[in-house]
């Protein structure tokens, strides 16, 4: 379970690591050599300096990657930080003075490469405290973060629970815990007449439990559903390992991720993924996108699209709001809660395009709506004004959406957002919708935009989840402007 949620932090270091030192070399050799010469002094060495950067850092990442520097720490401390530092920084220096003597360049400067390796212990520690210290502020602030259920309320699952919440880098939230069912037969009555206490048998005494107990086995339906949660960790003892697979049943038709330590079972699953947390043994079971370093050139791919498209389409939104103000009044943007990944609630902005009081109308159109099941639609809204069928008619509504991308509540690329009241009447397996962000276009958006059948949107979403890509989601973005223009799948 640590790959995917260390990997940011992973990427993270990789990139200032490899960066920082491209960057040190040039440095380095413009104080040894001079600005305007240190290229032909490189040059005169047999070398081209440009070239020898790029390998430099390439060479840096590949010593710390090899010292494990870019593994998760049971006992993360500054001290063995600087210490497995300045280890690599040694390790560094005997292989570069190794391949020197090897290929005979002597001409290359010792005192040049002294500095640099000095430079380089205190500017990667450097750059590494600032950044664990950014990624510990976000996950204090909530940014990223991820929550998980633990079933089981015994001291395994308690001290699971520990274990995760002493990892505050992974950003791994545990909400509560659910009771295991009362024990059969003859001291069943009794279990049951006995109300769930937050308490655990620790060597013989009665501790009060860190975390609330939501509840027990039988709600964990209802938990799913009322709160947010990412991940289900089930920490239940032999004797209640019949309910390991109703469980997994479940998460698997809402989309989320099982996490089972098997120290003590010696359970094994088909299909379950083995990892190791804490020297503990964990199955994982996926459902959904697994490909941990995708996923975060997606969330860059999102950063980068959104922020270039608002800075290059600032123009056109100013006129559009400045249009919308002057023809139809106040308010000029749109602000309605959507639900997000595993029913997070979120503000979704958009140019408005219905009268003001369209939500209050809602109501006397429920028996126009043209779709069968939990959405609602109308090909001619009476509640949409003139302005607003053209900016539908061009999407042009949608783009301050590129906002909710920025700030990490939505995808370029994803499931259509739900509203609150349209979640509440999901079947369990349209909720696996909501294990990725929802989207500012989809397959749904290019292709069934006039699809009538509620469930057939949802297969559609859970097709593309089911297939997701990288170059999927490019695809998507490429079929989006010309299925506008078209008013293909409308």
């Amino acid at each position: 379970m640590v790959r995917q949620h260390i990997t940011a932090l992973r990427l993270g270091l990789m990139s200032a690591d490899g960066l920082s030192a491209v960057a040190l070399f040039v440095l380095v050799s413009m104080i040894r050599f001079g600005p305007a010469e240190w290229l032909t002094a490189w040059a005169a060495a047999g070398i081209d300096g440009r070239v020898l950067a790029f390998l430099y850092g390439g060479g840096w990442i590949a010593v710390l990657w090899l010292s494990g520097l870019y593994r998760l720490r049971v006992r993360w401390s500054a001290r063995t930080e600087v210490v497995d530092v300045a280890r690599a920084v040694l390790a560094l220096a005997v292989v570069t003075f190794v391949l020197l003597f090897w290929l005979k360049l002597p001409n290359v400067s010792r005192q040049f490469l002294l500095l640099l390796f000095a430079s380089q212990l205190v500017l990667t520690l450097a750059s590494r405290f600032v950044l664990r210290w950014a990624f510990a502020a976000a996950r204090a602030r909530g940014l990223n973060s991820r929550f998980i259920l633990i079933v089981g309320t015994g001291q395994s699952a308690q001290a699971f629970a520990d274990r995760i919440e002493a990892r505050r880098e992974m950003g791994l939230h545990v909400i509560g815990h659910l009771a295991e069912p009362p024990a059969r037969g003859r001291d069943a009555t009794a279990a049951a007449a006995t109300p769930v206490t937050v308490t655990v048998s620790s060597n013989g005494h009665s501790e009060p439990m860190a975390r609330p107990i939501l509840g027990s086995v039988e709600d964990i339906e209802d938990v799913l559903h009322s709160r947010i949660v990412d991940e289900v960790a089930i920490c239940l003892p032999a004797s209640h390992l019949a309910l390991v697979e109703p469980i997994t049943r479940l998460c698997e038709d809402e989309g989320r991720i099982v996490r089972i330590p098997t120290d003590e079972t010696g359970l094994t699953l088909p299909g379950a993924r083995i990892e190791d947390f804490d020297g503990l043994r964990i199955l994982s079971l996926v459902y959904g996108p697994d490909r941990a370093v995708a996923l975060v050139m997606k969330r860059a791919l999102d950063l980068t699209v959104a922020a270039a498209a608002l800075v290059v389409l600032s123009p056109l939104l100013a006129i559009v709001a400045a249009w919308i103000r002057v023809r139809d009044g106040s308010a000029v943007l749109f602000r309605q809660t959507r639900i997000g990944v595993h029913g997070r609630p979120f503000q979704v902005v958009k140019f408005r395009t219905m009268v003001p009081n369209a939500e209050e109308l809602l109501t006397e159109l429920d028996e126009q709506n043209e779709i069968q099941g939990q959405a609602f639609k109308i090909t001619d809204d009476p509640r949409v004004t003139r302005t607003g069928r053209l900016l539908r008619a061009l999407s042009i509504d949608e783009l301050p959406q590129l906002w909710n991308v920025l700030r990490g509540e939505m995808s370029l690329v994803g499931p259509r957002p739900p509203l609150p009241s349209e979640v509440a009447d999901y079947d369990v397996w349209h909720r696996r919708r909501l294990s990725m962000k929802p989207g500012i276009t989809g397959l749904w958006q290019v292709a069934a935009r006039r699809e009538p059948e509620f469930d057939r949107w949802v297969r559609m979403d859970l097709e593309y989840i089911d297939r997701w890509s990288l170059w999927l989601d490019l695809k998507i973005m490429a079929r989006t402007i010309p299925a506008v223009i078209t008013q293909q799948g409308r």
